[in-house]
């Protein structure tokens, strides 16, 4: 890999070490070399790209923000790269309540800032209109004279390819933008008591914040506790406009899914080389992460692929075991498309391509607690917490039939909330809201989200499980080792009915079985 450019100079023994990273290679700095590599270029196309699909879209939702926060100025950073080791940085993602307001995708764009300025001054009457204008501040290309352009390994344009300019990033998102480098001067214009209040996403951007913090304390404006609640508002506020998805974000959830279906597929057809390997979870985590870089951005979050024993382990990522002919494999995995959207979708899959008895009972169990939670979803006034009763009633009958609960203890005993003995063997919940996040909208109210009433737009997983530990020794020994999850994306309609998303996965014992065969055989 090449590495960081550095100055011809030799360092002096006293050379601080933040700046020793450079000294493994060398760029030339002669006037000659300067003027050479500046020259013989040729010219950079005119035309300018077309809006975005999701320019109009991330307009409305920045709209909405600005209305909750008339004359106050909100800053939205993307967010820095991150450091891996040394000099390499992870692959960028920016901020979700970025990504969401700006309507950018991939990788657009380290240290860039969407800020919202107030189109009113506090007391102004509001009209009809926007309450605030976007800029958006981001560090254009430089042009090829500039040292940047051959020597900056974060931003040059010979080591991460051509950045886009100010009018092209202008005709993509139809917002206005600056330079980077303006941006202080922006936050101060105004700021004051009695004039421009600022807010910030916190958590985004250490730098940005830091930012906001000195000039609030230049302008005599809140600081500490006063100014973390104010900023804390505009977090949920940003978290809580994610809860109803629009029509666009619905258009690539589902795309998220159907990528993730192929991506299933052709980790269906890895399983008889992960039998032969010794870390045969890797073999299917591999082949799904291939489609996930293919067809989208990437991976939504870390790929469970966990055989046997290791389904029982929820957030199982380590994905470093055999996979064994007799065993369930536990796939819990989603692809993010290039807009940030993901699915989250679990299966569970026999490595023969059929259930053992044993097994299918299991399987067979969730499967029914699933299909009563998306019962429950479907019936109106429906709150959140319902789907999670609903599979919670069927996971209760099912370990009373097979006599698991403490003697004496009924299914309706268990599940009021001094009982609760069946979720020894399902910890976690059944759904959760899914988005740019796989567990989206997490600064929401809890009113707002996770006790609320479903509404049209929103999108959320079902995904019930029994989890049956090989070292439990209040299960019969048939069932020790065998885990079992399925999950599905769904959403909210506008006429108030559930609709899967993932409804083309396989997800019966009999399709699944079906699903299996036809890939391996």
């Amino acid at each position: 890999m090449t590495r960081t450019p550095s100055n011809d100079a030799a360092p002096s023994q006293d050379q601080p070490i933040s700046e020793r990273g450079s000294n493994r290679s060398h760029r030339p700095s002669s006037r000659a070399f300067r003027d050479f590599i500046a020259s013989g270029w040729g010219p950079r196309p005119d035309a300018l790209p077309k809006a975005s699909p999701a320019a109009p879209w991330a307009a409305q939702r920045r709209q909405a923000l600005g209305a909750l926060f008339p004359s106050e100025r909100l800053v939205l950073p993307a967010g820095p790269l991150k450091v891996r080791n040394n000099d390499c940085d992870y692959r960028f993602r920016p901020h979700s309540a970025f990504a969401h307001l700006a309507g950018t995708g991939q990788d657009f764009e380290p240290d860039a800032v969407l800020v919202l300025e107030p189109l009113t001054v506090p007391g102004q009457e509001l009209g009809q209109g926007p309450t605030h204008e976007a800029v958006l501040y981001f560090r254009p290309r430089a042009s090829r004279s500039s040292e940047e352009f051959y020597a900056n390994a974060r931003y040059g344009e010979l080591w991460v390819g051509v950045r886009p300019s100010i009018e092209e990033v202008e005709a993509a998102t139809t917002i206005r933008c600056a330079h980077i480098d303006s941006l202080p001067d922006a936050l101060a214009k105004d700021a004051g008591p009695g004039a421009v209040q600022l807010r910030v996403i916190a958590q985004a951007d250490e730098a940005v914040t830091a930012l906001v913090t000195s000039t609030r304390q230049a302008a005599g404006l809140a600081t500490g506790q006063e100014a973390e609640e104010l900023d804390d508002r505009l977090a949920e506020a940003a978290s809580e406009l994610r809860l109803r998805k629009d029509a666009w974000e619905i258009d690539q959830l589902q795309a998220a899914v159907d990528a993730t279906r192929a991506g299933f597929d052709d980790l269906i057809r890895s399983i008889p080389r992960a039998t032969e390997h010794h870390r045969g979870e890797r073999v299917l985590e591999g082949a799904f992460a291939a489609v996930a870089r293919q067809e989208g951005n990437g991976l939504g979050y870390d790929t469970i692929a966990a055989a046997g024993d290791h389904a029982n382990t929820l957030h199982w990522i380590a994905n470093d075991g055999p996979v064994r002919p007799g065993q369930l494999v536990l796939v819990d995995a989603g692809v993010e498309v290039d807009s940030l959207y993901t699915a989250d979708v679990t299966r569970t899959i026999p490595v023969d391509g059929r259930f053992t008895e044993v097994q299918r009972r299991v399987y067979q169990a969730v499967l029914d607690a699933a299909d009563a939670a998306f019962a429950r979803a479907n019936e109106p006034g429906c709150r959140f917490t319902d789907v999670h009763a609903a599979a919670m009633e069927v996971i209760a009958a099912r370990l009373e039939e097979w006599g698991l609960l403490p003697e004496g203890v009924s299914a309706a005993d268990s599940l009021e909330p001094e009982g609760q003995y069946h979720r020894r063997w399902m910890v976690h919940g059944t759904s959760h809201h899914l988005g740019l996040d796989v567990h989206d909208c997490a600064q929401a109210r809890r009113e707002m989200a996770m006790d609320a009433l479903l509404e049209p737009g929103m999108v959320f997983t079902i995904e019930p499980g029994l989890y049956f530990r090989a070292d439990d020794l209040l299960v019969p020994a048939e069932l020790r080792g065998i885990g079992v999850r399925i999950e599905d994306d769904v959403v909210v309609r506008e006429d108030g009915s559930v609709e899967s998303l993932t409804a083309q996965i396989p997800r019966t014992v009999e399709e699944v079985e079906a699903w299996v065969g036809g890939l391996i055989s």
